[in-house]
């Protein structure tokens, strides 16, 4: 008997650690929103309004997958105009905006479903099903009007970004798609290759992700292949395009 606690502990040990280790399961690199928004499928505002788990197949032992299915709306905004007047009305008749969904990458369909992992611990991403609370949602469409997030993809409240975040989700980030934005993680610190933006916020801000260049800035590709970070909301001129220092 005696010699049965050592195994008996190390059996419980064993338990231990695996059930710990789910715990642990999550870890993910801070990028820049810019990267965030191009490695997605899928870029959207929306609000969740339900919420609930649901079975999504089986593992390789055959037990069930479970995910979180959150039905979601998508923002709409006034983004274009249509005639007021139907068939055979006058063509003078005054024009109204139309409102759609706003998108800014991905297919040309509305997204109704969002599927997460059930816990943060495996990744999973929590949004508020209250359905007044607004997202901007980056992540990898699964077809049919249905996507996938994880804790690692971009999912903010549409109030916490900046106008310039805003106004770069429409051109701006995808300008720089091509280009490798490489976080510094101490002063000091240097670019590779042309095509690369330094990413200061780390190093400069006290390990802040969310600083001045995430908040600002969006690495744009020049005409001659190089890259470089541009400020502001305005498009960029053509001088900044043909090389210009920013």
């Amino acid at each position: 008997m005696p010699g049965a606690l050592p195994s008996l502990l190390a059996w419980l040990a064993v338990l231990l650690l695996a059930r710990a280790r789910p715990a642990d399961a999550c870890s993910c690199s801070p990028i820049h929103p810019q990267q965030a928004f191009c490695n997605a499928d899928v870029v959207i505002r929306a609000k969740a309004v339900s919420a609930k788990e649901v079975d999504s197949g089986n593992d390789i032992y055959g037990n069930p997958i479970k995910r979180i299915q959150y039905e979601i709306k998508q923002i709409k905004v006034r983004g274009g105009w249509q005639e007021a007047g139907g068939p055979g009305q006058p063509p003078r008749r005054p024009l109204t905006p139309a409102a759609s969904p706003q998108m800014f990458k991905g297919p040309d369909q509305d997204i109704e479903f969002i599927y997460t992992a059930p816990s943060t611990a495996v990744c999973g991403r929590l949004l508020d099903t209250g359905g007044k609370k607004e997202y901007l949602i980056a992540g990898k469409s699964e077809g049919n009007g249905k996507m996938h997030i994880t804790l690692c993809d971009l999912v903010s409240t549409w109030d916490s970004l900046s106008p310039t975040q805003k106004k770069s989700l429409n051109q701006r980030y995808q300008m720089g798609c091509e280009c490798k934005i490489s976080r510094c993680l101490s002063i000091p610190c240097f670019v590779s290759s042309s095509d690369e933006c330094l990413w200061t916020d780390w190093a400069m801000e006290k390990n802040n992700v969310d600083g001045r260049q995430a908040k600002h800035y969006a690495c744009i590709k020049r005409s001659d292949g190089s890259c470089a970070w541009y400020r502001g909301m305005a498009p960029p001129k053509q001088e900044f395009l043909d090389i210009e220092d920013p």
